[in-house]
């Protein structure tokens, strides 16, 4: 585990080993991050079974988390294709003290996962559809 000077947070080291598996060996669709106390943590892990709506569904309706999806797609060269997505949550019901802190620590967190390759910030469900996650990553 590491703290992180600028906002005291740290990143367990659990984190970027689920990150690594999801990258690596493709055992889960999604992760969702958590901020406990000082350190950021894995909450929940969807199999690859599982669907966006179940990704979607898994965040709270008024706290902030952290997310990484990893997504299938076709190309319009009709080729299979995957991306990682990095998601920052933050509903506009959330506390303010917590938006604040989730943003602080946001890059820093974000840097630990080697292998994002679309970030997306969302502050309601309409800005994460997966419309919008399909026009991302076909960009």
């Amino acid at each position: 585990m590491q703290a992180n000077a600028a906002s005291g947070m740290a990143v367990v080291d659990d984190c970027k080993l689920k990150f690594l598996e999801l990258k690596a060996k493709r055992i889960y669709r999604f992760i969702v991050f958590k901020i406990e106390g000082q350190e950021v943590v894995v909450e929940k892990l969807g199999s690859p079974e599982e669907s966006y709506d179940d990704f979607t569904n898994s965040l709270p309706a008024d706290e902030c988390r952290y997310a990484v999806f990893d997504l299938d797609f076709i190309t319009t060269e009709n080729c299979q294709k995957s991306k990682i997505f990095f998601i920052a949550w933050s509903p506009e019901t959330s506390k303010v003290r917590m938006k604040m802190v989730y943003a602080s620590s946001k890059d820093r967190f974000k840097r630990e996962l080697d292998g994002i390759q679309v970030e997306l910030q969302a502050t309601d469900p309409s800005e994460m559809s997966f419309d919008i996650i399909k026009s991302r990553a076909i960009i």
